[in-house]
This record gives C-alpha cells, structure tokens and sequence, in this order.
C-alpha cells in the first residue's frame, strides 16, 4: 500500500515521524530534569542521615543524569535546525516548480526556439531541488546515528563541584522553607498569647 503514497503523502508523513520524535526528546529531558530532582532530594537526605557511600552514588547518578540531559538537549536542537532547513528546502521545491510551470508556459507561447536553455535549466534546477528532500532525510538518519553514538562515547558534562552546588543550593532553600514555617508559628503563638491575655483581662 505504501508503494501507491503520493509525493505529498510521504511527505506528511515524514514530517509526523519528525514531531514525534521531537516530543519524545522534550519528554526525555522533563524525565532527566524530575530524575535530577529526585537525585537531589536523595543526596541530602544521605548527607544528613551521614551515609557517606550512599551520598556518593548518588553523586554520581545525578552527574550522570545532567550529562544525558545536556546531550538530549543537543539533540533536540539539533533535529529543531534541520526541521527549518528542510522546511527550507521545501520552499526552494516549490519555488522551482512554479518557475518550470511558468517557463513552460513562456516557452508555449512564445515558441521553444528562443527559451530551449532556459527550459533546460529550469528541470535541472527541480531536479535538484526535489533530491533535496531526499538529501535532508539521509541528513536526519546520519544526525540520529551521531547522537546516539555521542551518547555512548560522551565525556563528563557536569563537574563534581557542580553536582555539590546543586546539593547544597537544594539544601538552602530547604533551609530557607523551614526558617520561614519556623518563624510563620512563632508569629502564630504570639498571636495567640495576646488573644489569651485579653480573655483573661
């Protein structure tokens, strides 16, 4: 049934499989963003409880975790700059068609004799463009095996320090929260007492 899809068709559905695959990326990075959370809120709980081996494998995982969100963010930007250039190329296909579609009509009408070159390059400039299209695809494929080997044969992306200025930042708004609770019942009980003193005045 495929080999019966229009030009058109195909293209559509080339363009689907792009967005799915976009939103599978920015999916990937919410999923590495809440695992970091959740590696964050572990640390310190492992610093407080003082397990120090426990501390450092999660060191580690959150390190590793920021290193795969830093590549999937790459990776989307990426597939974002060759959906545009495609998009692109898409437009010099049309423009060149619809300057065949004009040249052929100059030629009909005013005889073949004097626009025979310029019909000639006319097709060799839409033959180009329309190998464009299939070009850009072998792009995508060739960017996607890339990633994928980047991913496996990536260096460190986050430092160790980087991963203590993460734990400790999260410890401080902790530590902010609960000086603010701490403060908000002291406010409370005071508030209290005075209600109490009048009553018994």
């Amino acid at each position: 049934m495929g080999l019966f899809k229009s030009k058109e068709e195909r293209r559509i559905e080339r363009d689907m499989k792009i967005r799915h695959g976009i939103r599978r990326i920015e999916k990937s990075i919410a999923e590495q963003k809440k695992f970091s959370d959740e590696f964050v809120k572990n640390a310190r709980h492992a610093k407080q409880i003082g397990d120090t081996q426990s501390y450092q494998f999660i060191r580690n995982s959150l390190k590793k975790t920021a290193t795969i969100q830093k590549l999937l963010e790459r990776q989307l930007l990426a597939v974002k700059n060759a959906l545009l250039i495609k998009r692109q190329a898409e437009a010099t296909a049309d423009f060149a068609g619809a300057m065949k579609i004009m040249a052929s009509e100059v030629s009909r009408m005013y005889g073949e004799a004097d626009l025979t070159k310029t019909q000639l390059e006319w097709e060799k400039a839409l033959a180009q463009s329309q190998s464009m299209e299939e070009r850009m695809s072998m792009f995508l494929d060739g960017m996607e095996e890339g990633a994928a080997m980047d991913v496996s044969a990536s260096t460190e992306a986050i430092t160790d320090d980087e991963i203590d200025r993460m734990i400790a930042a999260e410890e401080q708004v902790e530590d902010a929260r609960e000086a603010q609770q701490m403060s908000a019942l002291r406010a409370e009980l005071e508030q209290l007492k005075d209600e109490g003193q009048k009553e018994s005045k």
